[in-house]
């Protein structure tokens, strides 16, 4: 073989690699869902026939997400075991997907979250509530008022940061940022945990929230266009969690440890709220 074929070859063959090279791949793994919307199996469980005690579960593979149960909105799990409600009437479950979906099953541009809500039906509080919720709505969950308790020492105040005892501010006797007739009512009515705050006893619009406790219940949260009174004040600053210094039939103790944490500008202090029960509700 001459030199001149042996070029020749070698340049075919160079010229089929380069053109398989190019050549696109026409057998590749498509992007594909890992589960059908329609499909999605969630189950409620009560531990006796009506009762408040429910344990719930996502029982599709291939889905992640989070649960919205009422008293927890956003609980990062497939499972959830012996929630104890305090009301009676029909409660939404619904677990939120946040795997991405693709609607029409191919196209990327196309990604949705999926949701999807089951009910469960409590006739009867047959399991006891933690002490806090009789606590707060009435031993009967009949439904209770608070108001600031300015028979205490301190009702309204700041504080040292992280020192709830250390008292630097006693604003709620200087110049408090609400009216003496201003009240808040929390209840159980309607399968659902509901908060107002009322400006004055002739208030016919009150603003309207929901409150929460967290599981561990050391926290207690304001959702909603209502808030804990003053919570709204520019020196206390506007906030939605709040730890819980003490909570009886009598005395409702709630605290902010750190006020503009972290905010450039701006000294950090604490915030303390105490209140009582409203006489003749």
């Amino acid at each position: 073989m001459n030199i001149s074929k042996i070029i020749k070859s070698t340049s075919i063959l160079f010229l089929l690699i380069f053109i398989y090279a190019c050549s696109p791949i026409e057998d590749r793994d498509e992007l594909k869902n890992s589960f059908s919307a329609d499909n999605i199996v969630l189950e409620a469980t009560q531990s006796t026939p009506g009762g408040n005690k429910v344990s719930i579960k996502m029982a599709t593979k291939g889905v992640t997400g989070y649960w919205d149960y009422v008293l927890e909105k956003k609980v990062f799990t497939d499972q959830v075991d012996d929630i104890v409600y305090p009301f009676r009437g029909e409660v939404p479950l619904t677990f939120y997907v946040t795997t991405p979906y693709l609607s029409d099953g191919s196209n990327v541009g196309q990604v949705e979250y999926v949701k999807k809500t089951i009910k469960v039906k409590i006739t009867q509080l047959d399991t006891k509530l933690h002490d806090y919720f009789y606590a707060l709505v009435g031993k009967n969950m009949e439904g209770k008022n608070w108001v600031f308790n300015r028979d205490a020492s301190v009702w309204y105040a700041m504080t040292a940061p992280e020192s709830s005892g250390s008292m630097w501010w006693d604003k709620g006797r200087c110049c408090p940022a609400f009216g003496e007739d201003a009240y808040m009512a929390f209840d159980v009515e309607n399968a659902a945990l509901n908060f107002r705050t009322y400006s004055s006893k002739d208030d016919k619009n009150p603003k309207k929230g929901e409150f929460s406790f967290s599981k561990d219940f050391k926290k207690f949260s304001i959702s909603g266009d209502a808030n804990l009174l003053g919570s709204n004040d520019p020196d206390a600053g506007s906030h939605r969690e709040y730890q819980i210094i003490k909570l009886t039939d009598n005395e409702l103790i709630l605290y902010v440890p750190v006020v503009y944490k972290d905010v450039p500008g701006k000294d950090e202090f604490g915030w303390i709220w105490v209140f009582k029960p409203q006489e003749n509700k």
